[in-house]
């Protein structure tokens, strides 16, 4: 399992959870298995996003296209300094 993990701000959180909910990259035929939106609590402009993925080479293929996304949509405010990484599980335990 992978997880890419992205965070950046954004200028409206509504305004921006409006274009992830339209989904203009195809989370789900790019192969996400599922997602996670988190804010900090002190804030609610800046999001960080886990889309989790069954291998390392999906998420690569989605980071690109989200990087291609970004190329075309950054320059008209939505976002501010978008970061994605991929990242493997290390460890997990629930209690």
């Amino acid at each position: 399992m992978a997880t890419l993990q992205i965070e950046h701000a954004v200028r409206s959180f509504d305004a921006w959870k409006g274009v992830f909910d339209d989904d203009p990259v195809g989370r789900e035929r790019g192969g996400v298995r599922r997602y996670r939106i988190m804010r900090p609590v002190d804030d609610p402009n800046y999001v960080v996003v886990d889309l989790e993925f069954d291998d390392d080479a999906k998420a690569e293929a989605f980071r690109a296209a989200l990087r291609e996304l970004w190329g075309r949509v950054q320059g008209q405010g939505l976002i501010e300094s978008p970061r994605a990484r991929i990242l493997e599980t290390a460890e997990s335990k629930e209690y």
